[in-house]
């Protein structure tokens, strides 16, 4: 019996160690993460005061999804981070699901006191107990408000301002400002279409019309919308982002995008074809901030439902992506989402190394001293390319462009720990639709991610993996030749 019980202590401290050590192998350095537990769908980013807020869907007393509250924190850059106390709480209402955050400049909802600037969130709360019961009225909108730049928040005592009418799938509000109409337009997650409503006030909500029954792919449940105003040649283009689980290119959750018009009461599109703003399988839920202007940033949560619960970290569970700028590309198929790390990631760089017009024939290495890198590489006729990340162990992560199939891959088949679920080992895959000779790759690696940006942003994929030991090698080959090869060790963006 005595070593029975010196076995099982043996055993549960060797399995401590081993999840403390994974642990710390695989805590990012330049990538946003929770201080512990779980986190999911990034909620309520807005900029006032120079102040970028970033909110997120959080379980504070687990590593697993369960009840949600919005966690909190602020950057002057989106690139660094401190973390805040938790923002806003569960009530007898529901949970605080997925939802938005604007700048009430006009204070049309009367929350302003004393000259101060309200900002105002708007969320779905969702009832637990409803949904177990069986009903279908578990999900409602309401709205809460902060006085004190988004420290403290005080729920409106008349939530929700908005009811179901009875649908299941009813969730995750983008609320905006429509200048021409003077309303708040609110973009909403339906099942798996988009309605929208307006609003004079933040509180009483009017529908306005429906969009996508018969567009866009239909693989499982919209959510996270957000419809948005981008300039492209002087002329004004409307973007819907929709989240979709499961559907995505790759194998469960993804971000779809529709390019369109918007006259403040519907939007239309003639795009017939579904395009997407990241093609990895490790970007959902991705979302933009409110009040920045004629610039458009973008930041997802990079991970993916078919096994978000079940990765190998157990202190924290999941990161988000990259903080991203988005602009419009003009191509022979019409106009795309190009998206690329924000300028202000610059400020991480260390000094940069360059190589010159190689025989990728060849090969290239790279001894990696540290966990997170920025990798360039230009050609001016893109061929068989292949970038392999690997340790001693004898793990590597594959990363390339396939010219036979006109597509850029990740693989990840052989990239470390992948028992945790069936589908996690795979190649993925890209098509490149952005048709020219030359070729330009740029690739953030991180402890356990990588985020590929081909073409100048006009196709990206985003990836986890989890190596046993850190990738300490780079090799990139291929045929032709590299005309330029940067690469450069990233600081930690956390202090």
């Amino acid at each position: 019996m005595k070593k029975l019980l010196l076995l099982l202590v043996f055993f549960s401290t060797t399995q401590l160690l081993m999840s403390q050590n994974r642990d710390e192998l695989y805590r990012p350095k330049i990538h946003f993460y929770p201080p512990k537990n779980w986190m999911n769908d990034p909620n309520g980013m807005v900029y006032h005061n120079g102040v970028y807020h970033l909110f997120y869907q959080h379980h504070p007393a687990s590593n697993v999804w369960g009840p949600m509250h919005w966690g909190h924190a602020v950057s002057k850059d989106m690139v660094h981070w401190e973390h805040k106390p938790i923002a806003i709480y569960p009530d007898s209402i529901g949970t605080i699901f997925s939802g938005s955050a604007v700048v009430d400049k006009d204070n049309t909802s009367g929350f302003g006191k004393n000259g101060l600037v309200p900002l105002v969130a708007i969320y779905t709360q969702h009832n637990q107990q409803r949904a177990d019961a069986g009903t279908s009225d578990f999900q409602n909108q309401s709205i809460a408000y902060s006085l004190d730049n988004g420290e403290t928040w005080a729920k409106y005592s008349g939530n929700p301002v908005l009811k179901t009418p009875g649908i299941k799938d009813f969730r995750d509000p983008k609320v905006f400002w429509h200048e021409e109409t003077k309303k708040w337009i609110m973009t909403l997650a339906v099942v798996n279409t988009i309605h929208f409503y307006s609003s004079p006030n933040l509180k009483d909500w009017t529908k306005e019309s429906e969009f996508g029954k018969d567009l866009g792919a239909h693989g499982g449940v919209w959510e996270c919308p957000d419809l948005f105003s981008m300039n492209f040649e002087g002329k004004e283009q409307w973007v819907l982002l929709v989240n979709l689980n499961p559907g995505g290119p790759n194998g469960g959750s993804a971000t779809q995008y529709f390019v369109g018009a918007f006259d403040g009461h519907e939007f239309k599109t003639t795009q017939k074809e579904v395009l997407w703003a990241d093609y990895g399988p490790d970007e959902y839920a991705g979302v933009t901030w409110s009040n920045t202007g004629n610039k458009r940033f973008f930041i997802g949560w990079m991970s993916n439902w078919n096994y978000a619960n079940q990765v190998p970290t157990s202190a924290w569970r999941s990161a988000f992506t990259l903080t991203r700028e988005l602009n419009l590309l003009k191509t022979d198929q019409g106009l795309r989402l190009r998206s690329l790390p924000v300028n202000d990631y610059v400020l991480i760089r260390e000094k940069g190394n360059v190589l010159m017009n190689q025989n990728l024939e060849k090969g290239i290495e790279i001894n990696l001293q540290s966990q997170a890198y920025r990798l360039e590489i230009r050609q001016e006729d893109l061929k068989d390319l292949r970038i392999v990340l690997s340790n001693a162990k004898g793990e590597e992560l594959v990363i390339g462009y396939d010219p036979g199939k006109s597509e850029y891959f990740i693989d990840r088949t052989k990239a470390g720990v992948s028992d945790f679920n069936a589908d996690f080992a795979k190649r993925f895959t890209a098509q490149r639709f952005f048709k020219r000779k030359a070729g330009y790759l740029e690739l953030y690696l991180d402890a356990t991610s990588v985020e590929l940006f081909a073409d100048r942003g006009a196709t990206v994929m985003t990836t986890c993996f989890f190596p046993t030991a850190a990738f300490t090698q780079l090799r990139i080959s291929g045929k032709g030749t590299a005309n330029h090869v940067e690469w450069e060790e990233l600081k930690s963006i956390w202090k």
